[in-house]
């Protein structure tokens, strides 16, 4: 626990605003931090605005989505032919290609496609596993999940796939999901498993993504404990939304909140949250920056 808390325990509240405020500070100023994310529109939806910051910075963050989101369901409108057929995939690798373009983020692979190929195997898809909501309203695995489905392929495969997307990317940290995967979406937990995997196989510090802030978004932004950074992503807030508006079969844009396929509304926060789980962390000014 000491070596997670390194380089935390001595942040002051003006510290903690300055870390919010700078992306070349965020991570512990590690550049090439690497993304997990279970299908098109999570990366959007929970670290839009981080992403931009990051690639704005020039630290060229990585973003690697482990499916396709063939299972997921379409809002009702023009797109809503595609749930259940084949065309929903490349017409949400398309949405994925555009908010990707939005935030300014180059650096993308999807899992089982190089660089996010384990060398010398042939290149693979893996499905979205499908869910449903459990009766205490978080999601868990859905029973009809297919064949190459990303929770029922071969762990080891999967997990030498994102290890040579971080070994190729030269990956300084991994941020992913918690341990529940947000909200239980069972992609996102084997998300997390195998981003956290990765990190201590390469000795990476793991962040993951706190999907409920512990301090509201107008609150002082201090760190909440001591391992909790949070980032001001207004800067970005204008390309977190066009972003979002790409993911146009998954969601729907009102105003300052996303409306979800079931109806739900979310507010689309100015603030992201982030904590360090595991690994070690550069010492102030350490990390070299992208050459």
């Amino acid at each position: 626990m000491s070596e997670m808390n390194e380089g935390f325990e001595s942040m002051s509240e003006t510290d903690a605003q300055a870390v919010a405020q700078d992306p070349t500070r965020w991570f512990a100023g590690t550049p090439r931090v690497m993304f997990v994310h279970a299908h098109p529109d999570d990366e959007t939806i929970s670290t839009g605005g981080t992403l931009a910051g990051l690639a704005q910075a020039g630290l060229e963050p990585l973003l690697v989505t482990l499916t396709r989101g063939e299972r997921g369901e379409v809002v009702a409108g023009p797109f809503s032919q595609l749930q259940g057929t084949d065309g929903l995939a490349p017409h949400r690798q398309a949405e994925l290609a555009a908010a990707l373009f939005m935030l300014g983020l180059e650096r993308h692979a999807f899992l089982g496609v190089p660089p996010a190929r384990a060398e010398g195997l042939t290149p693979t898809i893996y499905e979205d596993s499908g869910m449903v909501w459990g009766p205490d309203g978080r999601a868990t695995a859905g029973p009809d999940a297919s064949r190459d489905a990303l929770t029922r392929a071969p762990a080891v495969e999967a997990l030498n796939d994102l290890l040579a997307a971080a070994h190729d990317a030269g990956a300084g940290a991994i941020v992913s999901y918690d341990d529940g995967g947000g909200y239980g979406h069972p992609d996102h937990v084997f998300a997390h498993r195998l981003a956290r995997a990765v990190a201590h196989a390469l000795g990476l510090p793991f962040w993951e993504i706190v999907a409920e802030p512990e301090l509201e978004g107008d609150a002082a932004p201090g760190a909440a404990d001591a391992a909790t950074e949070r980032h001001d992503v207004s800067p970005w807030f204008d390309r977190k939304i066009a972003a979002l508006r790409a993911h146009a079969t998954q969601l729907t844009v009102d105003g300052e909140e996303i409306v979800h396929v079931g109806g739900q509304r979310q507010p689309i926060e100015r603030w992201e949250t982030f904590r360090h789980r595991a690994g070690a962390l550069p010492s102030a000014g350490a990390a070299e920056q992208p050459e």
